[in-house]
């Protein structure tokens, strides 16, 4: 028998889907296209499409251009990435060269009220490729927060402008370029942007043209997708609302925005749910829970809180209660000779060898290691790793800890606005002079008012070495560091070995600080506080003056930066060698403490293998806290015995280094001597007791007590200081005198 083909159809349609089938076929040929036309129109112009061409074109060319960025990466995705960022151009162009036109009013309403929580989406990806994280990598809370916080955002700009085009054409462009500052910092010092390095700015723009700026396959993506989002921005109007609605809608928007932000940062409902930031380590947090969530979390913690139950009439009470009656017996009197004490705190200088295993073609710190006379070593904990250089260098001057302040905060640039105890005055208040040497631009951390706040008295700094027109020179030309090594050999042709790289080589440096040690007051003892500069971070570049002579021979692969910097360290070894023959032959008794502030920023990779794991983010605490170890040596010319120390924090070693002098220590020096007998280490991971045991700073142990008073005496020496009992904290009566005026050298001219 024969059955039409169309009958044969009908057949199968109602024996496979009966009514429902032939209702969805309808819906599909007839219901959904005709509901298409009736309220939805393209729209384009020779103007839009000549747009759409140009951005289709410029786009295109930019990906061709940087398609290295994609194929020279090594994760299993990348040619699919490459895929989507050629085929971006195009939809860009389409995008801007044909509108969608919603001609049904109400339909329109609800397609904008939708597309306002949609383009959240949107743009959670843009930061998230800029902070090299997958929607689906984060957890439920991170994306729920990163959702909630652009959606605020989103609605405070509705609030005062009632405009959704606002909304997108203002939260995205600010979004989108807080991600490329933090994916440049994350690849430049292996940390996250933080709130806090929009304080450390100029100190950041001193080296910004040490770095390499070439666009990353994760910018050019974002740039893409944030082109997109501009565009859509660009074409949204926002429907004509009648005035009530207007007002409802505009109110309801600024309350949600206002009550959500006034409950994160007045209470700790959101805190107690787990709404912080990863404090034990951020750059997790920023993996987990974005980019853009992790910040603004961070701005939360700017501020100092006084501590619970905080009363200045207890700090005497706690200090003593520590301090035994030998403790409080002077360690010498006024007739003792006091030896001159010169502290380097150099910069990146660490051994990896702590971090696990680490084999190299030859030693690169073969002098350090062969001190044993008259030598007191071992290892430093320091508060940060790759980048933060002065918050170590305010632990070691005050001998407070950063682990009590907000996580990310800087205490240079936040918390030292007045006249402060440190190291510095406690030596000037028996009678030593105190000059620092930085040769690098003295504005960096606000250091030309903090060391006037801490007493200093002169400060040398790169302007003061190098004529600053050459530097100026050096930075039109493109930095480039040869360029300006061979100006540094046509101006200053006896100092060809003033710079390894673009920076001042610890050797140079060590010459200015003999320098001053010769042009030095005889009358009194010296003191000189020495920040380096040589080993500073930008290991990419090769350069005529520096020989990369170390290389890692225990690794699958060459690692370029760590191989870079591995031979700086031996640079350091050598300059160091220099410094200690040098006051071998001084008769005069002299000190000299030598650390790092801490460990360099180098290939993600090769940290994480010498260490003997996969990946960063998945360290137990020992191996979290081998990332803040560096070395400090305590060596003199005259005998002060011998002594390793295995564990040491940053915020006692100026302690160690006044009891090594055999100077006169403050009640609060001898405080934190007796206290690192208990915890040797106290850092921003968290800390560890004599019986090396690991504690975070979430851990309830035998120790929190120690540490609450700790605290309250930290605090009652920085943010209340009227009621700082200055006998705890001075010696002699000596106090720093109030200014606000920034540190010169001798010769006068601003630092």
């Amino acid at each position: 028998m024969y059955i039409k083909p169309r009958t044969l159809k009908g057949m199968f349609i109602n024996m496979s889907f009966g009514k429902a089938g032939n209702n969805i076929l309808l819906f599909f040929r007839q219901t959904l296209p005709c509901f298409i036309r009736e309220n939805f129109e393209i729209k384009s112009s020779k103007r839009s499409k000549i747009i759409g061409a140009v951005i289709c074109a410029v786009t295109l060319i930019a990906v061709i251009l940087d398609v290295n960025a994609y194929t020279s990466q090594e994760f299993t995705s990348k040619w699919l990435l490459l895929a989507f960022a050629l085929m971006c151009p195009f939809i860009l162009g389409i995008a801007a060269a044909y509108s969608v036109v919603i001609k049904t009013d109400k339909l329109n309403k609800v397609w904008h009220f939708i597309g306002l929580f949609l383009m959240p989406f949107v743009t959670i990806t843009m930061t998230e490729c800029l902070n090299n994280v997958f929607i689906y990598n984060m957890t439920y809370l991170g994306f729920f927060g990163n959702y909630m916080l652009v959606i605020i955002m989103y609605f405070l700009v509705f609030a005062v402008s009632g405009s959704f085009r606002l909304s997108y054409l203002i939260i995205n462009p600010i979004l989108f370029g807080f991600g490329v500052a933090h994916s440049y910092i994350m690849d430049f010092r292996g940390t996250p942007f933080l709130p806090m390095d929009f304080l450390g700015i100029k100190t950041g723009i001193g080296v910004a043209n040490t770095y390499n700026y070439t666009p990353t396959y994760k910018i050019m993506t974002a740039a893409l997708i944030f082109i997109f989002i501009i565009i859509i921005g660009a074409k949204t109007k926002t429907p004509k609302y009648n005035i009530l609605t207007r007002v409802i809608s505009r109110t309801f928007a600024g309350t949600f925005s206002s009550v959500i932000l006034i409950l994160f940062y007045f209470t700790s409902i959101f805190a107690d749910m787990g709404v912080k930031p990863d404090f034990w380590n951020q750059t997790r947090g920023y993996h987990n829970y974005g980019f853009a969530f992790n910040f603004f979390c961070n701005t939360k913690y700017l501020y100092m809180s006084q501590p619970s139950d905080y009363d200045p009439k207890q700090i005497k009470d706690y200090v003593s209660s520590v301090i035994s009656d030998t403790d409080n017996k002077n360690n010498t009197d006024d007739d003792y000779t006091k030896p001159n004490i010169i502290c380097i705190m150099n910069e990146s200088l660490s051994d990896l060898k702590v971090l696990g295993n680490l084999e190299t073609n030859e030693d690169y710190m073969p002098f350090m290691r062969s001190l044993t006379e008259n030598t007191i070593k071992g290892n430093l904990y320091v508060p940060v790793i790759g980048a933060g250089t002065s918050n170590t260098e305010f632990e070691f001057l005050t001998g407070h800890t950063t682990a009590f302040l907000p996580s990310g905060s800087n205490a240079y640039m936040l918390y030292i606005k007045n006249p402060i105890a440190s190291l510095v005055s406690t030596l000037k208040g028996q009678g030593y002079s105190a000059a620092a040497l930085h040769p690098y631009y003295a504005e960096g951390w606000n250091r030309t008012k903090v060391y006037n706040y801490l007493g200093f008295n002169k400060f040398t700094s790169l302007e003061n070495i190098i004529d600053i027109s050459l530097m100026r020179e050096y930075q039109a030309n493109g930095s480039d560091p040869n360029y300006l090594q061979s100006l540094i050999e046509q101006y200053y042709p006896d100092e060809s070995n003033m710079l390894i790289r673009q920076y001042i080589s610890d050797s140079y440096d060590y010459k200015l600080l003999i320098r001053d040690y010769e042009q030095r007051d005889k009358s009194v003892p010296f003191f000189c506080f020495n920040v380096t500069m040589q080993n500073h971070g930008g290991y990419t570049t090769s350069c005529v003056n520096f020989d990369e002579s170390i290389y890692a021979t225990s690794v699958s692969k060459p690692y370029t930066k760590a191989n870079k910097y591995l031979s700086l360290v031996k640079a350091s070894d050598n300059a160091f060698k220099e410094l200690v023959e040098y006051f071998k032959n001084v008769k005069e008794p002299t000190v000299i403490c030598m650390f790092g502030d801490h460990q360099p920023s180098v290939e993600s990779e090769f940290i994480a293998e010498v260490i003997g794991t996969n990946s960063l983010s998945g360290l137990n605490p020992a191996q979290e806290q081998s990332r803040h170890v560096t070395p400090f040596i305590i060596w003199a010319n005259y005998d002060i015995g011998s002594q390793t120390i295995d564990k040491l924090s940053s915020n006692y070693l100026s302690s160690l280094v006044l009891k090594t002098a055999g100077v006169k220590l403050t009640e609060y020096n001898k405080y934190l001597l007796k206290l690192s007998e208990t915890l040797p280490v106290i850092d921003t991971v968290g800390y560890i007791d004599n019986e090396n045991n690991y504690y975070k700073w979430s851990d309830v142990s035998p120790y929190s007590h120690l540490l609450d008073e700790y605290e309250k005496i930290q605090y009652n020496n920085i943010f209340d200081q009227k009621n700082a009992d200055s006998d705890i904290f001075y010696i002699n009566g000596y106090v720093p005198k109030a200014t606000d005026e920034e540190l010169t050298d001798e010769s006068g001219e601003e630092n």
